[in-house]
């Protein structure tokens, strides 16, 4: 497939503003070329499903988009401005300086595998701590609007509990309430259910639907091909760093057009695909 601007969904909105453009992103680490000119789009409220085998780049890619990770080369934009660099008047690229960039940061939500809550502070603590810090909110206020978070989560009575004593998928929860605290234009999630016992992914997968169901953008990289057949508008598929393939789910999973992503989906669902 060719490394040009794959549109990630069929675009619907009235505005030429896009949610997040990615542009030709490389990243090396040492001599591991992990990702080799990945380009995509996202137009605001949809959802778009990163998928491929592990160290395909799927979570590099999304460290980048929040600057977790420096490019070595590219450009991403969220809400069509630059993020991480401003561009000089020859055209190359100057890094801003740390304080305008967890400005930036601000703008998007960050999910991680591991659910990094503080073990020492209640679910609302966890949850109202940036609001309080970064926000500079009261506590009354960061109260009101966490609990409002934690109640969209369903785990509004676990507000005065510590994490030690939620379950695994409780805890993820407790992070996704954290994250939309931040009233992100982008909600990124890095395989969320990854590090779930089976029985537990259920609940957070139905959180992840509603909040697309609202409109919420977001970019998940995930294995659950259910949560992305059903909640996706596009799908992309990674692997050795590129994007091998990119459709609306209906294509993507019925007529896939890749051998490469054939093979992928034959493993995935446990079906044989003529």
């Amino acid at each position: 497939m060719s490394e040009s601007m794959t549109s990630a969904s069929a675009s619907s909105g009235t505005g030429p503003a896009t949610a997040v453009r990615v542009v030709d992103v490389h990243k090396s680490f040492g001599p591991l070329q992990v990702l080799k000119g990945v380009s995509f789009e996202v137009p605001p409220g949809s959802v778009v499903c990163l998928i491929g085998p592990s160290g395909s780049g799927k979570s590099t890619l999304l460290r980048c988009m929040n600057l977790i990770e420096e490019l070595d080369s590219g450009r991403i934009y969220v809400n069509d401005r630059l993020m991480g660099y401003r561009e000089t008047a020859g055209g190359k690229l100057e890094r801003l300086d740390n304080r305008s960039i967890y400005a930036a940061r601000r703008q998007i939500g960050f999910v991680f595998q591991l659910f990094h809550l503080w073990p020492h502070k209640t679910v609302l603590g966890n949850v109202t701590e940036a609001l309080r810090v970064v926000k500079k909110l009261g506590r009354a206020e960061a109260d009101e609007l966490g609990l409002a978070m934690l109640r969209k989560v369903d785990l509004l009575d676990k507000r005065d509990d510590y994490p030690s004593t939620l379950s695994g998928g409780q805890q993820q929860r407790v992070a996704i309430a954290r994250a939309l605290a931040m009233e992100p234009t982008v909600l990124l999630f890095d395989e969320p259910t990854s590090a779930l016992d089976p029985e537990l992914i259920g609940e957070v997968i139905d959180v992840m639907k509603r909040l697309a169901a609202e409109g919420n953008t977001m970019v998940v990289a995930t294995h659950e091909m259910g949560f992305a057949r059903e909640a996706a508008d596009q799908m992309i598929f990674l692997d050795g760093g590129r994007i091998v393939e990119a459709g609306p789910p209906k294509q993507f999973f019925e007529a896939p057009q890749q051998a490469r992503t054939r093979t992928f989906l034959t493993r995935m669902l446990g079906e044989r695909k003529s």
